[in-house]
């Protein structure tokens, strides 16, 4: 069998940034293909079927790809991470069934809503396959499978919306794309890491410690997940599926940034864990500090390129209407830069595999984000929710940096500074 040799961060970097930035841009170009071939309306049921599912995902979901790269010490087996996340992902379908059904959504909204579930599924069983190739460092072989799956995932949308007027063929499209992928290319890459097919061991002791392990972050990410959809539960509730639709298209140009950062943060997450493994704080500062000043960059070029060109740019990629928001564009990039520096710290917290803390963390952010949302949305409409995004990002760095300073003081002295004496 062929050997797998790790890349290096140089190039771990520049795969996970291109595969990161078609996908993205896949994603986003679903949202035109509403927007274009639908109305906000479309596009608002489409949002609200992600912004139902993902956090149940992200609770499930357990952040095991963060653990399994970050594993270097190899604790766990893959094994393990799979059999969880099978587990997981059966309980988050169930979930969001249930969900639904409470809800008592139009049967269509329904639909798509179960739809979404089914498609991250799929999604979520690849993650721990990336999860795998990412602690052995080919980022090359997820960026291939993301590059695959995000342009067949648009064709599909795209054909289905078009053929039906409506999302939920075009929802059944993307469930057949993340299905493809999962078992034509993501499951076979997993195979080639390990030399051999996976095996089925459900050691239930072993589980019990991973669950204990890993569901901290779970809740963490459903919090993240919440913060970043409460906005959308009050819009929908108060201003309907339009101004959603609305919302959400203009809201997911913060992705541009999301791109460089989320390449950065998953190809810097092992270095950053092996820095902190052995002590070697200086130089898991020195790569932080790197990241963050890339972060600050990306976002004040966000709101610089919104204020010079943001009416044009809201009508060029989507329709006249979305062109009145230019404000809450702008805002929603203050928002966004915000955002992009608490990401790479909260990649460093990750590594340096303080789990439990995050979860008052990010449930002061996300309170944060509920309360600023209900007293500000009601009055200020959309520029209400970006500004309760703004509120939260900023309560979200300022425990973030309390959090990697009380990390850094706990850690060993730095080997470089062993090696200095």
């Amino acid at each position: 069998m062929e050997q797998i040799k790790p890349l290096t961060l140089r190039h771990n970097f520049s795969w996970t940034f291109i595969g990161n930035a078609v996908y993205a841009a896949c994603q986003w170009g679903m949202l035109v293909v509403l927007a274009k071939l639908g109305s906000p309306e479309i596009v608002g049921q489409f949002t609200l079927g992600l912004a139902v599912t993902a956090p149940v995902f992200m609770f499930t979901n357990l952040q095991l790809r963060s653990i399994q790269a970050t594993d270097a010490t190899k604790q766990y087996l893959f094994n393990d991470y799979l059999e969880l996340r099978l587990i997981g992902t059966g309980l988050g379908l169930v979930a969001i069934a249930i969900i639904t059904f409470l809800a008592k959504y139009p049967w269509e909204i329904s639909l798509v809503i179960l739809l979404v579930g089914l498609a991250k599924a799929f999604e979520s069983i690849s993650d721990i396959y990336y999860g795998l190739l990412q602690q052995h460092e080919r980022m090359d072989r997820i960026a291939i499978s993301l590059m695959i799956k995000g342009p067949l995932s648009l064709i599909l949308l795209g054909i289905g919306v078009y053929l039906s007027s409506g999302v939920v063929w075009g929802v059944v499209g993307l469930v057949f794309a993340w299905f493809v992928v999962l078992f034509v290319y993501d499951i076979p890459n997993g195979v080639l890491i390990l030399n051999s097919i996976p095996k089925s061991r459900w050691h239930l002791v072993t589980l019990k410690n991973l669950v204990w392990l890993s569901l901290p972050l779970g809740l963490v990410m459903m919090l993240i997940s919440l913060n970043t959809n409460i906005p959308r539960y009050f819009i929908e509730q108060y201003l309907g599926e339009r101004e959603l639709g609305i919302f959400a298209a203009i809201a997911y140009l913060m992705v541009v940034g999301s791109m460089v950062v989320n390449a950065l943060g998953q190809s810097a997450s092992p270095r950053l864990a092996k820095y902190y493994a052995v002590g070697n704080t200086i130089a898991f500062q020195r790569l932080l500090l790197k990241l963050v000043g890339i972060a600050v960059l990306l976002g004040g070029g966000g709101v610089l390129v919104a204020l010079i060109g943001g009416e044009q740019i809201l009508t060029l990629l989507y329709q006249p209407e979305y062109a009145q928001h230019t404000s809450l564009f702008v805002w929603l990039m203050i928002a966004a830069g915000i955002g992009y520096v608490s990401s790479f710290i909260g990649y460093a917290i990750t590594a340096a595999r303080y789990f439990r803390i995050q979860l008052p963390l990010f449930a002061a952010v996300t309170t944060t984000s509920a309360i600023t949302c209900l007293w500000l949305l009601p009055k200020l409409g959309l520029l209400g929710a970006a500004i309760a995004l703004i509120i939260a990002a900023i309560v979200q760095v300022i425990c973030s940096l309390a959090v990697i300073i009380h990390a850094l003081h706990k850690s060993h002295p730095s080997v470089e500074l062993i090696e200095n004496k």
